[in-house]
């Protein structure tokens, strides 16, 4: 079995297009196995609300799950002891200052497989390296929380027309991702963005705001919310 990108699938530049099969149309999750994570194809599948999400011994899976997590303005919800720490200033929140200790810092986290309950993460090497790809591109953007002079939390994510498409997030102190992101949330809510993707559901989400909505909802929002390459 093919383990990660297809090394014989054609390179898409991030003005390419791929048509993947519609996700409406899919029983299950799962919307196609294979290629690669070239920007083209990347861009491609986040415009029709679709991302890949696999194991580091399979094959690239391409998923849009329903139902869709996603958190709007006005259902952000922070808590009394967040606006505390964010108040008192406990973290330094800094913006695309440094992507790539985020991602790693995602990556390095031990994440749950949600198929199979094997002990893992799903941000392999090419993972990595596809989203920075996207990063120098001025697509995928990241928050970070540093103390003391540390990188202890973050969080990243694709900005597309008026929506974010949040990833993963990380924290080595107590609080750190929930800092970051509530203040990239409200940063992005801010300058206009509609909605953040939040992808599946969890608990520490959830108590920041964000809920389930149909996928066929979501793909309507993504049409109505710009989401395309300038």
């Amino acid at each position: 079995m093919l383990i990660g990108p297809d090394p014989n699938f054609p390179y898409l530049s991030y003005n390419d297009c791929f048509s993947f099969p519609d996700p409406k149309k899919c029983d299950d999750w799962v919307v196609a196995v294979g290629g690669n994570l070239s920007p083209g194809m990347l861009l491609s599948a986040y415009e029709q609300g679709i991302f890949p999400w696999y194991g580091p011994n399979d094959p690239v899976i391409w998923q849009s799950p329903d139902p869709r997590f996603v958190l709007f303005p006005d259902k952000l919800h922070i808590s009394a002891s967040m606006q505390k720490i964010l108040k008192k200033r406990v973290f330094k929140i800094t913006f695309n200052t440094d992507f790539y200790g985020v991602i790693n810092g995602c990556a390095q986290s031990i994440r749950l497989r949600k198929d199979d309950g094997v002990s893992g993460t799903w941000i392999t090497k090419d993972i990595i390296e596809a989203y920075a790809e996207l990063y120098r591109l001025g697509y995928a953007h990241s928050a970070e929380a540093w103390f003391e002079g540390d990188l202890v939390g973050g969080c990243y994510g694709l900005l597309m027309g008026k929506v974010f498409m949040g990833e993963s997030m990380f924290a080595k102190k107590s609080n750190a991702s929930k800092a970051a992101f509530l203040t990239l949330a409200q940063k992005l809510f801010e300058n206009g963005i509609n909605f953040i993707d939040c992808q599946t559901a969890s608990k520490h989400l959830e108590s920041l705001g964000a809920e389930e909505i149909s996928r066929e909802t979501y793909l309507a929002l993504l049409r109505v919310n710009n989401v395309v390459r300038d």
